[in-house]
C-alpha cells in the first residue's frame, strides 16, 4: 500500500457520497479507498472520530469556498489534481475525464471543478470527481471498445458519457434513471459534450426506468455501475452481468460498502468489499421525491 496523507470525511445531506479532503500532511500508510475517517467540520484535528459525521451544510459551503479559491478553473486542472494526489492513476481514465468536461453536467451557478458531490435537483447529485475516477478505474478492464456498459441511476449523464467514450461506437453504453426530468437534462448535457456523436448514433442511450430491474435490451453487460445504495444486490443485475463481467454497487443502509461483484467465465459469482461509502438509497421514484 502506498503512502498518503490522512483523509478526512464529511457528509452533507442529502449528498450521495462522503466528501474527502486532505486534513494534514502527516504521512501514514493507508489504502486510498479502504480507509475512510470521519471528521467534525468544526475541528481541525487530524485525529479520526468515527462517531462524528458532520451533517452541517456550512461544512459543504466552507469546502466550496476552499475550492473556489484553489486555483482550479479548468477541467484539465481538476484531472491533474486527482492524479497529483493519487486519486486517479489510470492514463485511460484520465484521458476520458479530460475529454468529458464536468462543467457541462453541473447546474449553472455551481462551481463545477470542486471535488465534491453537487446537487442536480430531485434529491439527486452528480458524484464527486474522485468517486467517478475510482469507479471508472474499477471498471476499466470491462469498458474496452466494443463492450456493453450499464449505468444505473445515471443522473446528470456524466458517467454514462464516460462509459460511451470508453466502449466506443462499436459498443453500447446505457444509462437508466427513474426521474424523467433528469433523463431530459442528461440528454442536453451529453449533446453538448464530446460524447454527442455516440448519442446521435445510438451506441450511447439514456432511458427512463427502474434501475433495480436493469435494462435487458443490451444485456449481458461487461460493466454495470450503480450510483445508489441497495439493501442487497439485485438479482436482476447479476443475471444481466456477462460472464467475465463486473458490477460495482454500494450496499447497505446506515453502514454501506462499495462492493465489487465479479462473474467468472463459468458463471460463478464472487463479491468483495472495496470501500466504506455513503450513498442515497436505491429506491422507487416516489420515495426519492417524497421530501423534494
Amino acid at each position: 500500500m502506498a503512502s498518503a496523507s490522512v483523509i478526512g470525511v464529511g457528509y452533507c445531506a442529502p449528498l450521495k457520497h462522503f466528501l474527502t479532503f486532505t486534513t494534514t500532511t502527516t504521512t501514514t500508510t493507508l489504502h486510498r479507498r479502504l480507509l475512510l475517517f470521519s471528521l467534525s467540520s468544526s475541528s481541525s484535528s487530524s485525529s479520526p472520530n468515527t462517531n462524528n459525521i458532520s451533517t452541517n451544510s456550512l461544512f459543504s459551503k466552507r469546502m466550496e469556498r476552499f475550492w473556489a479559491h484553489s486555483g482550479i478553473r479548468k477541467n484539465i486542472e481538476l484531472v491533474a489534481y486527482l492524479r497529483q494526489y493519487g486519486m486517479l492513476r489510470s492514463n485511460k481514465v484520465a484521458e476520458v475525464m479530460n475529454t468529458i468536461d464536468r462543467r457541462l453536467f453541473v447546474p449553472n451557478g455551481n462551481p463545477p471543478y470542486i471535488d465534491s458531490p453537487i446537487e442536480i435537483g430531485y434529491n439527486a447529485t452528480i458524484s464527486a470527481p474522485h468517486m467517478h475516477a475510482s469507479c471508472l478505474e474499477l471498471l476499466e478492464e470491462n469498458l474496452q471498445p466494443g463492450m456493453h456498459a450499464l449505468d444505473i441511476g445515471s443522473g446528470s449523464g456524466y458517467l454514462t458519457a464516460c462509459f460511451g467514450l470508453m466502449v466506443g461506437s462499436e459498443g453500447h453504453a446505457v444509462g437508466v434513471e427513474h426521474i424523467p426530468e433528469l433523463v431530459a437534462s442528461s440528454f442536453r448535457n451529453i449533446e453538448n459534450s464530446a460524447a454527442a456523436l455516440l448519442l446521435k448514433e445510438g451506441s450511447l442511450q439514456v432511458h427512463v426506468g427502474d434501475g433495480r430491474l436493469g435494462w435487458p435490451d443490451f444485456a449481458p453487460y461487461d460493466a454495470i455501475h450503480v450510483g445508489a445504495a441497495a439493501q442487497e444486490i439485485p438479482q436482476s443485475l447479476i443475471d444481466q452481468l456477462k460472464p467475465g463481467g463486473r458490477l460495482v454497487i454500494p450496499v447497505g443502509n446506515i453502514f454501506q460498502d462499495l462492493k465489487i461483484v465479479d462473474k467468472k467465465l463459468d458463471g460463478t459469482v464472487t463479491v468483495r468489499n472495496e470501500a466504506s461509502v455513503r450513498f442515497v438509497p436505491l429506491t422507487s421514484r416516489e420515495a426519492q421525491l417524497r421530501d423534494y
